[in-house]
């Protein structure tokens, strides 16, 4: 039973919250198992957060869509986004005035782009970035390139791939480091948004030891070009853990942090019972 709450800090690293701000019961219009893997946006003065929901007559996750005025109060709106497969992870961010998400599709056996036609609720699949099927496509900007971490063991939760492309449209090419993680159920598959932080850039990891989503890691990158890549943890500990009760008492796996103006971070996360 997943469910999401918003937690907040002095900094990514450092968050703290309650208990869930949304879960299966806020689902209004499918009959949803459970929420989780939470995305935000702020537009227009408004926080819109995209989520997967397990349909249960179905069992394929869709995508949900809830607003806030201020981050802690939240109105579920809708289902925005479906497929006749398993949607999760929506991966949604802005490019050239444009809004984008690319959600896990794995039964596309493809990493596929989709942009928004009409924000927040019309959504349309524009492109096939990458023939396989990837798990958490993870993508961001840095140095006039277009990266991307995805799961290549979307089952087994222990290889991380690394693709990069000069359009977001594509071609894209995989690293010659990668995969840059192997064999390696602690660190492998991604668990939110990549953060340029202080000039520095991070990755989140979820720790699937001793089960899948047991907490989250973080990482810094410290060399990335086309040829080179290098990280290091940021801290031995997990950022986000299973508390042992509640809500969260058996694991959290996913983060999405953003800055605001008085210096603090507030993150979407999900945690497990």
């Amino acid at each position: 039973m997943w469910s999401i709450s918003i937690y907040s800090g002095p900094s990514p690293f450092e968050l703290n919250g309650n208990g869930p701000i949304l879960t299966n019961a806020d689902i209004t219009d499918i009959p949803a198992a459970f929420v989780a893997d939470p995305f935000m946006l702020h537009r227009d003065n408004t926080w819109y957060m995209f989520f997967e929901a397990m349909n249960t007559e179905t069992q394929h996750g869709e995508i949900g869509l809830a607003t806030s005025d201020d981050c802690r109060a939240w109105s579920y709106e809708r289902i925005v986004l479906k497929e006749p497969f398993h949607l999760s992870y929506p991966y949604v961010f802005e490019s050239q005035d444009a809004i984008y998400m690319i959600p896990e599709t794995l039964g596309a056996e493809a990493v596929c782009l989709y942009k928004a036609i009409d924000f927040p609720f019309r959504w349309s699949k524009i492109a096939r970035l990458i023939e396989r099927g990837f798990a958490d496509p993870s993508l961001f900007r840095f140095n006039d390139l277009w990266w991307m971490f995805a799961c290549a063991t979307p089952y087994q939760h222990d290889t991380l791939v690394l693709y990069y492309a000069a359009d977001l449209h594509g071609p894209w090419t995989q690293h010659p480091k990668s995969p840059v993680v192997r064999s390696d159920k602690r660190l492998a598959r991604p668990a939110g948004r990549v953060l340029n932080f202080d000039n520095r850039l991070f990755r989140f990891a979820q720790d699937c030891v001793p089960q899948y989503g047991a907490s989250v890691r973080a990482f810094e990158i410290s060399e990335l070009t086309i040829d080179t890549y290098a990280e290091a943890e940021y801290n031995s500990n997990p950022i986000l853990k299973a508390s042992g009760c509640g809500w969260n008492a058996l694991g959290m796996h996913h983060i999405d942090a953003h800055p605001q103006s008085d210096g603090q971070w507030l993150a979407c996360v999900d945690g497990n019972q």
